[in-house]
């Protein structure tokens, strides 16, 4: 007999144990009552020991054994938490076995891997959603309304600024791997910029910027953008794998600005300080479980069969931005973007909180990108 919607569990396998998923994926379960953590996928023995002892997982399978987990009927859907290059190829493979993805962004490396994804998901009708956890983050739908609402009049302006040092060795340095600044902190502030004006950029321009050391021998060390949006508003961003950790951005219209502060963190307190015609306005929104809102969000979606709002058109979108971007800086010349429309945007319908993890978890053979 088939459960209801209200007592049914969407059951995953997390694929890629690296510092994200242990740190925030595999705790979030606890706070995700329609979704389960059922399997395991890594090629570290030690990992999968661990990790299924502490989550009370059964089931634990290699990258070989991939395809035994797809049709083991034990899972129903997977979340990938892999290095960037490896996305398409496991969400293509869990697509064609009848499986539903949750893959970490970027959703991939290259728009021709974007649509070979989406196509996979729609070939087998599977739900498929890019992990953009600020789309059901409360501090910034709040943007959102705000911008919508015209408190702070007509937009102009967007900027922002996210950075944070990056340790040697780690895979965000990696040009093979599909590392690099704009892939891993820029997409951030490329999407706020969307959500925020809700709409497309028509153009881009960036600049990159090295200095001599070691760990930049692959990939940049800081990355400055700007992006054209119709309306004549315009959005400018920097990101640094080199600098201080800074996480804001800002939003300025006619009458008004808001400012956010820690915008993009996906464990600590966020900030509103949000100035009308010279009367500022602080809000504090509470730190939470980002990823359980996550995996609550896309289990509802299936058990609904509601397409996710964060959808492969929304990766597609950003990944086609960054790649106009590299080849902006490759040329040192503007480069035009031909729109991809969206009908669905985050609002703040969908907005969700659980309860935040109140231990850090030990790491087994990884580590934050800062080494921490």
């Amino acid at each position: 007999m088939t459960n209801s919607k209200s007592d049914r569990q969407i059951r995953y396998a997390v694929v890629g144990l690296g510092w994200f998923a242990q740190e925030a994926a595999l705790p979030a379960f606890a706070h995700s009552e329609n979704s389960k953590l059922v399997a395991l996928v890594s090629d570290d023995p030690e990992k999968l020991e661990e990790l299924s002892q502490k989550y009370g997982v059964d089931h634990t399978y290699s990258y070989e054994e991939y395809e035994d987990c797809l049709a083991s009927d034990e899972i129903d859907a997977v979340y990938i938490a892999l290095p960037n290059h490896l996305h398409c190829e496991y969400t293509v493979r869990a697509a064609n076995q009848a499986i539903h993805v949750l893959c970490e962004k970027p959703m991939a490396v290259t728009e021709q891997e974007c649509e070979s994804m989406i196509k996979a998901a729609n070939d087998n009708g599977v739900k498929l959603m890019i992990a953009y956890r600020l789309h059901l983050e409360p501090a910034n739908l709040e943007a959102v309304e705000i911008v919508n609402s015209q408190q702070i009049g007509e937009v102009r302006a967007f900027n922002s600024v996210f950075t944070q040092q990056v340790e040697q060795g780690n895979i965000r340095l990696r040009d093979i791997t599909g590392g690099g600044t704009l892939y891993d902190i820029g997409i951030y502030c490329i999407n706020a910029a969307r959500y925020l004006f809700q709409d497309e950029p028509t153009e881009v321009f960036a600049v990159a910027a090295t200095k001599g050391e070691q760990r930049f021998s692959e990939v940049e060390e800081m990355t400055s953008v700007i992006l054209r949006f119709p309306n004549e508003r315009l959005a400018t961003f920097t990101c640094s794998f080199g600098g201080a950790k800074v996480s804001n951005y800002q939003v300025v219209g006619t009458k008004g600005d808001l400012f956010v502060e820690s915008a993009y963190t996906w464990q600590g307190e966020i900030k509103h300080y949000l100035t009308i015609e010279g009367q500022t306005q602080e809000r504090n929104f509470p730190r939470h479980d980002q990823l359980a809102a996550e995996f609550t969000y896309f289990s509802d979606c299936i058990l609904s069969d509601q397409e996710p709002e964060p959808n492969g058109i929304e990766g597609l979108i950003d990944v086609r931005i960054i790649q106009a971007l590299y080849q902006s800086i490759a040329t040192g010349q503007p480069v035009t973007i031909p729109t991809l429309e969206r009908d669905q945007r985050p609002t703040s319908d969908q907005s969700i909180e659980r309860p935040p993890v109140e231990e850090k978890p030990d790491l087994i053979h990884a580590a934050s990108p800062g080494g921490e």
